[in-house]
């Protein structure tokens, strides 16, 4: 039933824009409304057992664990997880599943023997990867919101104590050995930044002592910032892991020359010989965007590499690889004829392949295929798919799934290089701060905004320049992102109606019940006041709640707020939407404010952004808290 309402909404919404969008709204109203289920698998993780009989498959799309004979695919029992699960491991003995549901903020504990689920535990906020250490004692949980990893108990699940990570703590891996646990962040650390200077983003690999639960380093990756899988050779002499080194610090108009995203692995280790290498995939004239899943081959003679964005899997030659490292000084990683000296194949497989997982002899690989519900298998030895694997769900493609491919594929930019996902990872946002060329050349830099729940926040852009989603991803990002007008209509409004179905996620700063702790009240007096504490009235345009009203926190109208700097064309902006406002850090329209705090503290001297500076710190610190809770 929800999911009839929500395409009904969507439909309905669409519909709604016929003055400016005209040519795609016969096609949309005739399209029936999906049912409740119309759920797709959305594999998104793979794992064999120890005795390499049983793939286990994450399935995303229908919350759940689908257990596969490994040799013919044949589906073995179905285990239903908690919501939107992100990642899963087994225990070191194989007897256990342990899955990070993201939006339930659980870990779901499964018997691998009876496929029964043993016990369900908190884990912070939004877990996304879970790893037990060799001993069986601790688990260790990636929390994306949480920024940390948190360490439980794998007997009882209770926690035991929290890890500072990078920000996004997303995907775990431990070594062989199990001496070393490493963690990857899909968002960049926030940086330290002055007024008009802009500086590359930078994250890194947390790396821990799984035996003492203690983080032992922290390898910096700069200029990165989007790091999924990692990768470590099982004698422990080599490890990688996939990221996206964005290009945001030049303006946005060199797409034809490669200036937009460059597709790379860090490579480090004993082998490598120094710290870490950032190394190219991309070709001169093709790129392969969104490296996601990385594997070593038991003998460490291949690597392989999943790329969610060109649907393919690039395969390493690892003595190839290597050589070049220690041949050439660095900086390489956008040298576009690197990856001709090492990479020896690309294999095509399904959409969207994310997670990837290698027999015990190296022999099989198998790839799943997000966004259309299968898994490939290839011969390693072949460098061929030689058999794919269909995951029972709707056999028709809906308006919506259609849209969420468009979203996720790089298909349509010039030479492949990026999709709408290298900006809005899994779509949310990146965190970065971008320099567009429609406005000019070092002229308005602007935020990446959150896309969740975008029903009712139009217009769009920081100036407010696109009334339509339409609008927004139909000329605008052909003509200036992509370098290319290749949607059609169809396809566009198979975009458009993905981007509007997309929910907020769950609030984690507001209480269930909806009841708002005493700090956050006062926050809530504070954000709906009309009168400073001298007893002044505050002029309607300079109230909080005045420019941050409606149901999301805006009211859809552009205000100057006194952010503007020297490089804007104007002083209005667009008055963003509040939800999850917690989770989106920079802020201000150029994302100049590292915290919400910095809003007020650096970026409102004046007081045009709100009646601020007769607050206290601690009444301030309240209605961040409010704000939080929106």
């Amino acid at each position: 039933m929800r999911r009839r309402l929500v395409m009904a909404a969507v439909c309905a919404a669409v519909v709604s824009m016929a003055a400016l969008w005209q040519p795609e709204l016969a096609w949309v109203a005739a399209q029936p409304s999906a049912s409740a289920e119309e759920r797709y698998a959305s594999p998104l993780e793979v794992l064999l057992s120890p005795d390499g009989a049983r793939l286990y498959v994450l399935c995303q799309g229908t919350d759940e664990v689908r257990v596969l004979n490994a040799a013919t695919g044949r589906v073995l029992r179905t285990i239903a997880v908690g919501h939107l699960p992100r990642g899963f491991s087994l225990s070191p003995d194989g007897g256990r599943l342990f899955v990070a549901n993201s939006w339930d903020d659980t870990v779901t504990v499964i018997d691998t023997e009876s496929g029964r689920v043993k016990a369900t535990w908190a884990a912070g906020f939004e877990p996304s990867s879970v790893v037990e250490d060799r001993a069986g004692k601790l688990l260790y949980v990636a929390d994306r919101i949480g920024n940390n990893i948190a360490v439980l108990d794998a007997v009882t699940g209770e926690e035991k104590t929290t890890l500072a990570a990078g920000r996004g703590a997303s995907y775990l891996a431990m070594s062989a050995d199990g001496s070393r646990l490493y963690a990857t962040h899909v968002y960049p650390n926030p940086s330290s930044r002055q007024e008009g200077n802009r500086t590359p983003p930078q994250s890194e690999i947390t790396i821990i002592d799984p035996v003492r639960a203690r983080v032992v380093d922290r390898m910096m990756l700069p200029d990165i910032a989007g790091v999924f899988h990692l990768a470590l050779s099982r004698d422990g002499r080599l490890g990688m892991v996939a990221q996206v080194h964005p290009k945001n610090l030049v303006p946005l108009a060199h797409v034809e020359h490669g200036w937009a995203f460059a597709d790379t692995l860090t490579v480090f280790g004993a082998d490598v010989g120094r710290k870490s290498v950032e190394v190219p995939l991309d070709e001169l004239d093709r790129y392969y965007a969104m490296p996601f899943g990385v594997a070593i081959a038991p003998d460490k003679s291949r690597i392989y590499v999943t790329h969610g964005g060109s649907d393919c899997v690039t395969v390493i030659d690892t003595k190839k690889l290597l050589a070049y490292i220690h041949a050439h000084p660095e900086p390489f990683a956008e040298n576009l004829a690197a990856s001709a000296n090492y990479v020896v194949a690309r294999i095509a497989v399904g959409k969207n392949p994310r997670g990837l997982v290698l027999s015990r002899d190296g022999a099989r690989l198998y790839v799943a295929n997000r966004l259309d519900d299968t898994i490939s298998v290839i011969s390693t030895r072949a460098m061929s798919v030689v058999q794919t694997t269909r995951l029972a769900g709707p056999e028709k493609v809906s308006a919506l799934r259609r849209g969420e491919q468009t979203f996720y594929t790089a298909k349509y930019a010039f030479q492949g290089q990026f999709g709408c996902s290298n900006c809005h990872i899994d779509s949310t946002f990146d965190g970065l701060r971008w320099d567009l060329e429609p406005d000019g050349f070092g002229k308005d830099i602007v935020d990446n905004r959150l896309i969740e729940d975008l029903v009712g926040t139009e217009p769009f852009k920081w100036n407010g320049g696109n009334p339509t989603l339409g609008m927004e991803c139909g000329p605008r990002t052909e003509k200036y992102f992509y370098r290319s007008q290749s949607f059609d209509d169809r396809t566009l409004v198979d975009l458009v109606t993905y981007i509007r179905s997309l929910p907020s996620r769950p609030n984690r700063f507001r209480a269930a019940n909806g009841e708002l702790t005493p700090a956050q009240d006062r926050g809530r007096v504070i954000f709906n006041r009309t009168v400073d504490k001298l007893g002044q009235a505050i002029p309607e345009g300079n109230r909080c709640a005045y420019c941050h009203s409606g149901p999301k926190g805006t009211s859809q109208r552009s205000f100057d707020v006194g952010t503007g700097k020297t490089v804007d064309n104007s002083s209005l902006f667009d008055t963003p939407q509040l939800m999850s406002v917690a989770l989106t850090a920079p802020y201000l329209h150029d994302g100049s404010a590292k915290s919400l705090e910095e809003i007020w503290t650096v970026y409102n001297p004046h007081d045009r952004h709100g009646r601020t500076n007769d607050l206290t710190k601690d009444e301030l610190n309240d209605l961040v808290e409010y704000l939080r809770t929106r």
